[in-house]
């Protein structure tokens, strides 16, 4: 969308990375958040009110911070009522969704704030340069794709509506050769130890990418696209992704062999062994994780355990601890391989500008983190009653 409006790739891949790390920790219907739960044992509530609780501050600023980063303060100056409602939209309902409902409908309640909160917004004031108005028809097209999209992942990720457990039906999980429960986890990475599965599941049908697809094909006959022009856009999307598939599926498999030799543990157990100073690095820990594994999802299960026995150990609020894996990784999902293989691929970037893309990236995840690990260390030491146990 953003290069179709005339931004060059790198900045339009800039613009969605940096935006990522608001929603990421309640991405595909609380998933991460679900994982995490699984791997910890802690209540669902609980853990969502706390990384709502860390996130919603950050989240608040973020437009601002793109428009600080994009356009100077120059730009922010020109926009900054649409920045600032649009952050304190998002924000605040992210912190009430995720303490008070959970974490399956955080974000999409808090990205239809923000909408609705802007439309109103610039029904009272515009900026300058905004002058082009369309029909309810025209509006009604250009939304459509996204509705269908909305409604795909509901009903492909909530199993209330009867899709999802018979998409999964059909999924076919096996262990794999050679590697499944080989590998021995032990203290303090675990609470007792045990092996390490390796399974593999295959689901064409339930992947959250299938219902993107259908989306697709449900927009192609609203537009009236020509089932010979979908095929042709088909053929060139899948030419175009290519090498980012080949590049993911390279990292995918460097993080798998990471995971099993111990040295992502090892890494972990490095921040674990900060003492006082553990609910700082509790969110780079988290940050660490996603880097590696390119998931937040991934990255909960890998190091949330470890979390939670180190919290023990030092006797800080495990639930704090885990909220904070999540919430650091958000930071990082910008500079994971997968993420900018992806940006890189879908705004047609030249393969110069993929590198300066990382560094462009980096500074701003390290920042950002920072500020994440600081909400965290002030939860823990000055605010303990505001979070959770």
């Amino acid at each position: 969308m953003l290069t179709g409006l005339g931004f060059s790739p790198f900045y339009a891949a800039g613009i969605c990375l940096l935006a990522n790390t608001a929603p990421v920790a309640f991405g595909a219907l609380g998933t991460p958040l679900i994982m995490l739960q699984g791997v910890t044992g802690m209540p669902m509530d609980v853990l969502s009110s706390n990384v709502g609780r860390i996130c919603a501050p950050i989240s608040t600023f973020v437009p601002m911070y793109l428009m600080l980063v994009m356009g100077g303060v120059r730009a922010l100056k020109e926009v900054w009522p649409a920045a600032l409602v649009c952050g304190v939209a998002f924000g605040g309902m992210q912190f009430v969704v995720s303490n008070y409902v959970g974490p399956q409908l955080t974000d999409i309640m808090g990205s239809l704030s923000a909408i609705v909160a802007l439309t109103i917004l610039l029904k009272i004031w515009k900026p300058e340069a905004m002058t082009s108005k369309h029909s309810f028809g025209e509006l009604a097209l250009a939304w459509c794709p996204y509705l269908f999209l909305v409604i795909c992942v509901l009903l492909w990720g909530d199993a209330r509506y009867g899709v999802k457990p018979l998409l999964e039906s059909t999924n076919a999980v096996f262990n794999w050769p050679g590697l499944h429960n080989l590998v021995q986890q032990i203290p303090p990475v675990v609470k007792a130890p045990a092996p390490y599965a390796a399974k593999f599941t295959f689901n064409p049908l339930a992947a959250s990418g299938t219902a993107c697809l259908v989306a697709v094909f449900f927009s192609s006959i609203v537009l009236k696209y020509s089932p010979a022009k979908l095929i042709a856009l088909t053929g060139s999307t899948i030419k175009q992704l290519v090498i980012p598939t080949v590049t993911i599926m390279a990292v995918v498999g460097l993080a798998y062999m990471m995971n099993y030799s111990g040295a992502t543990a090892t890494l972990g157990l490095a921040f674990a062994a900060t003492g006082v100073a553990f609910p700082f690095f509790s969110a780079l820990l988290g940050w660490l994780g996603v880097f590696l594994t390119g998931s937040d999802t991934s990255a909960n299960a890998l190091f949330g355990p470890l979390q939670v026995v180190t919290a023990n150990s030092l006797g800080l609020n495990a639930a704090l601890m885990a909220a904070a894996n999540s919430s650091g990784g958000v930071m990082a999902k910008m500079i994971s391989l997968q993420s900018l293989a992806v940006a890189a691929a879908a705004t047609g970037m030249s393969r110069e500008d993929e590198a300066k893309l990382f560094r462009f990236t980096f500074r701003h995840s390290v920042i950002l983190t920072t500020a994440i690990g600081l909400v965290v260390l002030i939860y823990a030491y000055v605010l303990p009653d505001f979070v959770r146990h």
